[in-house]
């Protein structure tokens, strides 16, 4: 009679380790996947980043060209009306 529970016990261990290693397989996959994401963000970001440096750039680049705009038309004597 002790048999049939030991290997009762042994089956239920069995599927408790498949399902260990199949959790643990499954963790890895997120873990890469997370990662893949945490890269992806970074590049976002890095984007941006890179974005508004050029926005910043051409804001700077019409500033200057609205005040020779401006310095012509006094230049000129022009005025607006």
């Amino acid at each position: 009679m002790t048999d049939e529970p030991e290997n009762l016990v042994l089956r239920y261990l069995r599927r408790i380790d498949e399902n260990v290693i199949r959790m643990d397989d499954r963790l890895s996959q997120l873990t890469m996947r997370v990662n893949d994401i945490h890269a992806a963000v970074a590049g976002l970001r890095r984007d941006q980043a890179n974005d508004a440096e050029a926005s910043a750039h051409l804001h700077a680049r019409f500033d200057q060209l609205v005040a020779e705009v401006d310095r012509i038309k006094r230049r000129l004597d022009i005025t607006e009306g």
